[in-house]
């Protein structure tokens, strides 16, 4: 059997020291509907499959962040761009794997890694079946055969979790990174599905997930969420030291946010 690809604990630790203030530089929040605390709950010891939506650039990071504050102590694993990871290499330790995209060997590679990863232990590997951007409320994209292929194979005790990611500006100056995950699919209680219907199956638990974070990001409210990570607040260094020294003069209490914050 193979083995997953190696990973260096100490080079992750220290990418997660830079990881959490360069967020924080970046986003005003990080928060996830708090509905799927209840849908962690679920989850169990096996083999763990997060797939999901590819709205921007910042998914890859925003995954690390969850899998280590959500599904530790799993091992955060996940396909990258063969190319990409060649210009990219100090990914390799953070746990991305490359592949060759749009190629049979790239598509057998893929298989033959996913389920080295899937059979060891304390593991979560974590596609985007969509293979492209998309926006995210962009329902056109079929998801690639390869999550299918590896739920339909999974080992016993395997899981499938969607993740639904959202990028939006509210009442801040920095946008909220919204994430909401759908149901826990035990694979063992589908083993009679054929390729289809797996198929069907997981589009299905997707864009669900999709449509009800949709929902909550349009009506604009912080409530149903609780953040993992809290960024800057106020319009910025220059005009919140002007705000601040007229809270200071008037007597009034000085709040850096604009809007409401969030739970």
């Amino acid at each position: 059997m193979s083995t997953p690809p190696p990973v260096a604990n100490w080079f992750q630790n220290g990418f997660h020291s830079f990881l959490r203030p360069f967020l924080k530089r970046h986003f005003h929040t990080v928060a996830v509907h708090s509905e799927s605390s209840v849908v962690l709950g679920e989850i169990g010891p096996g083999p763990l499959i997060v797939f999901g939506n590819h709205p921007s650039w910042w998914d890859p990071l925003i995954a690390h962040l969850l899998c280590r504050r959500v599904f530790a102590p799993r091992q955060f694993y996940a396909p990258i761009d063969a190319a990409a990871l060649e210009q990219y290499q100090v990914f390799r330790k953070l746990g991305f794997f490359g592949i060759e995209l749009n190629s049979k060997r790239g598509a057998a590679e893929f298989l033959k890694t996913s389920t080295s990863i899937l059979q060891a232990p304390r593991t979560s590997l974590w596609l985007t079946p969509e293979g492209r951007f998309a926006d995210s409320r962009d329902r056109d994209a079929t998801l690639m055969p390869g999550l299918a292929h590896l739920c339909s194979r999974m080992p016993a005790g395997g899981m499938a979790v969607a993740m639904a990611l959202e990028y939006v500006f509210w009442e801040e100056r920095l946008p909220e990174c919204l994430v909401r995950f759908g149901p826990v699919i035990h694979c063992d209680q589908h083993a009679d599905l054929d390729k289809p219907a797996w198929h069907a199956l997981l589009t299905d638990s997707l864009r669900v997930t999709q449509d009800l974070l949709a929902t909550d990001s349009v009506a604009r409210s912080s409530a149903p969420f609780t953040p993992l990570l809290s960024g800057k607040r106020g319009a910025g260094s220059s005009y919140d030291s002007f705000r601040r020294l007229r809270a200071t003069l008037t007597g009034g209490r000085f709040r850096a946010e604009h809007g409401r914050k969030f739970h």
